[in-house]
């Protein structure tokens, strides 16, 4: 199992943002940038594109009212998007307020684990504005 599936399964607290049959949406506990959330398929694939075509179809649809919700939330010029998939063998999406493209720079050094009143903060404020 991987951890995102144990998050899914409820084995791992997240901080969720939103969920269907198909996808489960959580702030990632080492954010890029403030409002950094994730987007994880239910199913265990480890690539984007090995998934079924329902679920590459769905993503973005799926997505689109969190990147809404994390614009309305903190000061950027649009929810950038990312799939890396190199961290976790299971295929998932960031998406993360940005204001330039270095703004998506995961090699940036700093990136640190959010304290969970912060992590609880961020969630209300997206959920607000979902």
């Amino acid at each position: 199992m991987t951890l995102f599936s144990k998050i899914i399964a409820g084995e791992i607290p997240c901080y969720k943002i939103a969920e269907n049959d198909l996808f489960l949406a959580f702030l990632d506990v080492f954010p890029l940038r403030e409002g950094h959330v994730l987007v994880v398929p239910k199913i265990e694939v480890d690539k984007l594109f090995d998934l079924p075509e329902n679920y590459l179809s769905s993503m973005l649809v799926f997505a689109a009212p969190i990147a809404k919700a994390i614009e309305n939330t903190f000061p950027c010029k649009r929810c950038g998007i990312s799939v890396i998939g190199l961290e976790v063998p299971h295929a998932h999406m960031h998406l993360i307020p940005i204001n330039t493209s270095n703004d998506l720079n995961f090699a940036q050094p700093g990136k640190q684990k959010a304290s969970d009143e912060h992590l609880r903060s961020v969630q209300e404020q997206i959920l607000a504005n979902l």
